[in-house]
C-alpha cells in the first residue's frame, strides 16, 4: 500500500475532522475535494474530474463511492476499507448511487456537511446532489471544514514542504541560468520541470508562469512561447511539489542593463516582503499581511501596478491550482497559526511603463521568526 504517512498520522487527522463535524452538529461530511481525501486517507488519484465522494460519518464510518477505474487505486493508496463503485451508463445518476451507498446511516432531518467548493462537484453535479438528498436531509456548505484543518501542518507534513522548498531552489537556479538572450521561454520551463521530476518530485497542481518582454506582464500561463532579448525582463513563477505538498517561488530576471525604475521596483518589493515577513506571526491575520504589502508599494508610487492579493496558503494541491485556503487579501480575518505555510508574492505589473517586477517565496509560521523555505538571496537576478 503506497501510504506516505504512518497510519497513526491519518487517524489523528480523521479525529480532528470528526471533532469539527460533531461540533457543528453534522451527521457527517460529504467529501468531494481530492485534497481532503488525500489528507484524510492517503487516497491519491486524478479521477476527481468525474463524480466521486467520500462519506465521513460523525461516528468515524467511511465509505468511498467512485468509478471502476479508481476502485483499485483507492484500495492501494489509502486506508479506506469500504470502497464502492457507481456504474457509468446512459442516464446514470451518481448522486442517487451515493445516497444508496450510505443508506441506513442517515436519519430524516439530519444535517449533512458538503464540500460544495470542489472541482469534482461542479454546478450540474451539485444540483443532482441537492435533488437526491434535500427531501430527507439538510445539506450545509462545509467547504472549509477540512481545508481549515489542513492549513496547519503536522511535523511530518512540514518535512515534505521543506523537501519541496529545496527542490524549488535548485529548479530556480537552473531556470535563472537558462534565462539568457536567445533562449526560449520553453527552455526555462523545461529546466524547471526536469529538475523537479529528476528530484523525485511531482508535477505541480498549476501551470508555471514564464514570460519575457511583453509576456512578463502576464501572471498566468499562456500558450505560444517567445524568446529572450538582449535587453529584456523575464518573469518566472512556479512551485515544486513533493508528495503533492507545494513550495512556490517567484522572481524577475533582467537581461542587459538594469534601469533606475527597475531597481526602484525591485527595492520596493524587497521592502514589502520584509514588512510582510515581520507580521508573519501567530495572532496576526492574513488581511494584515496584505495591508503591510500595500502600504509599502503605495508609498513607492506603485499602487497602479500592484494586485489585490499578495499570497495564499500552500500545502496539498491537485490541478487546476496550487493556491489553497486562505488567501492574503484586504480584510481577511483568518488568524495566522504555527504550522501554516504561506506563499507571499510581491507583484508589480506596470502597464504604463511595460515593466514587471516580482519577488515571492514560501514561509512556515512558527512561534517566533518565520521559517524561510528558500535559501535564495533577494538580490535582483541578472542574466
Amino acid at each position: 500500500m503506497a501510504l506516505h504517512f504512518p497510519p497513526l498520522e491519518y487517524q489523528a487527522r480523521q479525529h480532528r475532522a470528526l471533532a469539527r463535524i460533531r461540533s457543528e452538529d453534522l451527521a457527517g461530511l460529504l467529501v468531494f475535494r481530492q485534497e481532503s481525501m488525500y489528507w484524510l486517507t492517503g487516497y491519491d488519484t486524478a479521477g476527481y474530474s468525474q463524480f466521486q465522494c467520500l462519506w465521513l460519518g460523525a461516528d468515524g464510518d467511511m465509505t468511498l463511492l467512485t468509478r471502476s477505474s479508481d476502485v483499485r487505486q483507492a484500495r492501494l493508496t489509502s486506508v479506506i476499507e469500504d470502497v464502492r463503485q457507481w456504474v457509468d451508463a446512459h442516464g446514470a445518476n451518481p448522486a442517487q448511487a451515493l445516497r444508496e451507498a450510505i443508506g441506513g446511516r442517515l436519519r430524516p432531518g439530519e444535517r449533512i456537511g458538503v464540500e460544495y467548493a470542489s472541482v469534482s462537484l461542479n454546478a450540474q453535479r451539485g444540483r443532482l446532489l441537492d435533488e437526491v438528498f434535500a427531501a430527507e436531509c439538510t445539506l450545509v456548505d462545509a467547504s472549509t471544514l477540512v481545508s481549515s484543518l489542513m492549513a496547519v501542518k503536522s511535523a511530518a507534513e512540514l518535512e515534505f514542504v521543506r523537501k519541496a522548498g529545496r527542490i524549488a531552489d535548485e529548479a530556480w537556479l537552473r531556470a535563472r541560468d537558462a534565462s539568457r538572450p536567445g533562449q526560449s521561454e520553453s527552455d526555462i520551463l523545461a529546466e524547471i520541470y526536469a529538475t523537479v521530476l529528476r528530484a523525485g518530485g511531482d508535477p505541480a497542481a498549476g501551470r508555471f508562469v514564464c514570460g519575457a518582454g511583453d509576456n512578463a506582464l502576464l501572471c498566468r500561463y499562456f500558450t505560444g512561447k517567445g524568446r529572450i532579448g538582449a535587453q529584456d525582463q523575464v518573469n518566472i513563477e512556479f512551485a515544486a511539489a513533493w508528495r503533492h505538498y507545494h513550495a512556490a517561488l517567484m522572481r524577475t530576471v533582467v537581461t542587459g542593463a538594469v534601469s533606475d525604475q527597475q531597481r526602484r521596483m525591485h527595492d520596493a518589493n524587497v521592502e514589502a516582503l520584509g514588512a510582510c515577513r515581520a507580521l508573519l506571526r501567530p495572532g496576526r491575520s492574513y488581511g494584515e499581511l496584505f495591508d503591510a504589502h500595500a502600504r509599502v508599494l503605495d508609498r513607492h508610487g506603485q499602487r497602479h501596478a500592484r494586485l489585490n492579493a499578495c499570497g495564499y496558503s500552500l500545502g496539498i494541491s491537485y490541478p487546476p491550482t496550487w493556491m489553497e485556503w486562505p488567501m492574503v487579501f484586504a480584510g481577511n480575518p483568518v488568524p495566522l497559526e504555527p504550522g501554516m505555510v504561506v506563499f507571499l508574492h510581491m507583484i508589480q505589473l506596470d502597464s504604463e511603463r511595460n515593466l514587471a517586477m516580482c519577488l515571492g517565496e514560501t514561509f512556515v509560521v512558527t512561534d517566533g521568526e518565520p521559517e524561510r523555505l528558500s535559501a535564495l538571496g533577494h538580490e535582483l537576478p541578472r542574466a
